[in-house]
């Protein structure tokens, strides 16, 4: 078990409240040059993103251990055969295709409204028009079904992750970190591991190494 703390200023402390996967990549970076990096970093639904998945095994070594986010397409929800993850993708020719087995028309590459990489496909009307699914399988009048896809590595670990964080042998790994949530949640109540006693990063630097011994001692037992 490695624990890291971060005394960060409350500006830096608000962004993330928002961006909470914006933190993994600077603790990894932080254990690295500590020599404390791990193999594998379990953590919670908000943490882990097709993104992260990839670029801290490839970058770091660290496989992510935690949930993504489901699909949360209308797809997904009524008529789940239609689903993205049910599109067949040909990454060579660039193709995906339908469950209905059409191939699409276009292939875009875009980036996304976080400036990460995404690819736009998007079917032929006169193909989706005519189709007898057409109905449980978009809901545009006219246009033809789209899909916004990660890049391939990106998507890979997000269908694969999707696939098998329900798994008894997946959960049985993640369920370590209930305790790790039961440490953090005493320090938060006992000791005030997210307020600051003093004024100025100096003077709380002993406080935040005494917190850090305290979650190492009480997550070991």
């Amino acid at each position: 078990m490695k624990t890291h703390l971060a005394l960060l200023p409350m500006f830096i402390r608000l962004y993330l409240l928002s961006r909470s996967e914006a933190v993994v990549e600077p603790i990894h970076t932080s254990l690295s040059e500590k020599s404390l990096k791990p193999e594998e970093h379990l953590m919670d639904l908000g943490y882990v993103t097709a993104e992260l998945l990839v670029s801290s095994q490839t970058n770091y070594g660290i496989e992510l251990i935690g949930p993504v986010r489901s699909d949360p397409s209308w797809q997904a929800k009524y008529h789940p055969k239609f689903a993205s993850s049910k599109f067949q993708i040909d990454w060579d020719k660039q193709v995906a295709i339908c469950p209905r087995g059409h191939q699409s028309q276009t292939w875009s590459r875009k980036t996304d409204k976080s400036g990460q990489p995404v690819i736009h496909v998007r079917f032929s009307q006169s193909t989706c028009g005519s189709c007898a699914s057409r109905t449980r399988c978009t809901r545009a009048k006219k246009e033809p079904r789209g899909l916004t896809i990660r890049t391939q590595d990106e998507h890979i670990a997000l269908q694969k992750r999707r696939e098998i964080q329900n798994t008894p042998e997946f959960l049985k790994t993640y369920n370590k970190r209930a305790g790790i949530e039961g440490s953090i949640s005493q320090g938060v109540r006992r000791s005030a591991l997210r307020q600051s006693r003093y004024i100025g990063k100096r003077q709380n630097s002993l406080t935040t190494h005494l917190n850090r011994c305290w979650s190492e001692f009480i997550s070991s037992l």
